[in-house]
């Protein structure tokens, strides 16, 4: 059984040509981000679905291994506005919103929006401005909205947030409030490349690097319909029900276990890994898939104990998928 009724829900060959139509564009959007960034493929394909979901990404590694690139190739595959935010320990929450700047010709207050107003904005190394700068975004990535004096102003839709972390150096850094990491579905580590794919990347680099040639390969309202098709992706009950018991297995073996905004994020996350393969129902693959990069950052373990990813790892092993 499902939660979509017959009279809301589309007949199944027009959801099956929607949903292919929808995997078609999200492969395009791989195959164009695979042009500039080599390897990872894994981490694209879980921003990728990210995306399908509605959901915003975390990217957290060392300086250097091509965090920015990734956020900006996945930017760019996209016929939307894009806007970029340097986060420093000076920046000011009214520099991501917008304010309100009053006009000596009309005598009156205008609101002249932030960089936070595109389709796509990427938080470069979020976590070297303070807290209140960082919450800035929490409304915008949970309500669709900036309120800035009292009045509210709508970011435009689709909206997606892509910070980067600088994972190291944390004695110049503002680790992020566990409310705001639980706000990103999503978070991704890229790691070092392998001695194969560092000779690709360097080949690339010579005389130019690919992300100046890249162009998009898909629109702002592909992106939007791959969303809404994404959202209708069916989930039955048994699946509904394992997602809950990993959920649970968390709680019961970290300090801080999974909340039920991750419990959705990860059924989101599966949702848009079915889409990619174009189907309209989503499998255990999907949920065991995406469930190592939406669980463990919303976790917190005690000391001495095994790590999130481990707890994580641990609760696949374990739980059991029932039919």
């Amino acid at each position: 059984m499902t939660d979509t009724t017959e009279s809301s829900a589309a007949p199944p060959a027009e959801r099956t040509v929607d949903v292919q139509r929808a995997g078609e564009t999200a492969r395009d959007v791989i195959d164009n981000v695979q042009r500039v960034i080599v390897g990872n493929d894994d981490s694209i394909e879980h921003l990728v679905t990210a995306l399908l979901g509605g959901g915003h990404v975390l990217l957290e590694d060392v300086p250097g291994v091509g965090k920015t690139m990734l956020a900006r190739a996945v930017a760019e595959s996209f016929d939307c506005s894009f806007k970029r935010v340097q986060f420093t320990p000076d920046l000011l929450p009214a520099d991501i919103t917008g304010a309100n700047v009053y006009n000596q010709q009309t005598s009156t207050f205008e609101f002249r929006a932030g960089p936070v107003f595109a389709n796509v904005v990427l938080g470069d190394e979020i976590n070297r401005a303070p807290p209140k700068t960082q919450a800035a975004l929490l409304e915008a990535m949970e309500e669709g909205q900036v309120t800035v004096d009292g009045e509210s102003h709508p970011v435009p839709d689709p909206f997606v947030v892509i910070a980067t972390q600088n994972s190291i150096e944390r004695e110049r850094t503002y680790e992020l409030p566990a409310a705001e990491l639980d706000r990103f579905m999503l978070k991704l580590h890229l790691g070092y490349p392998d001695p194969d794919d560092e000779s690709e990347v360097i080949d690339r680099a010579v005389g130019g690097h690919a992300i100046d040639d890249i162009s998009a390969v898909a629109t702002d309202e592909a992106l939007r319909e791959a969303r809404e098709v994404t959202g209708n992706v069916e989930v039955r009950d048994p699946l509904r029900q394992y997602v809950t018991r990993l959920a649970n297995y968390t709680r019961e073996h970290a300090e801080l276990g999974v909340s039920p905004r991750g419990s959705i994020a990860l059924v989101r996350a599966a949702q848009g890994r079915a889409v990619l393969d174009s189907r309209d129902y989503v499998i255990p693959d999907d949920v065991q898939a995406a469930a190592p990069v939406v669980f463990p950052h919303r976790m917190r373990t005690a000391p001495g104990d095994d790590d999130s990813e481990a707890v994580v790892e641990a609760a696949l092993e374990s739980v059991a998928v029932e039919e």
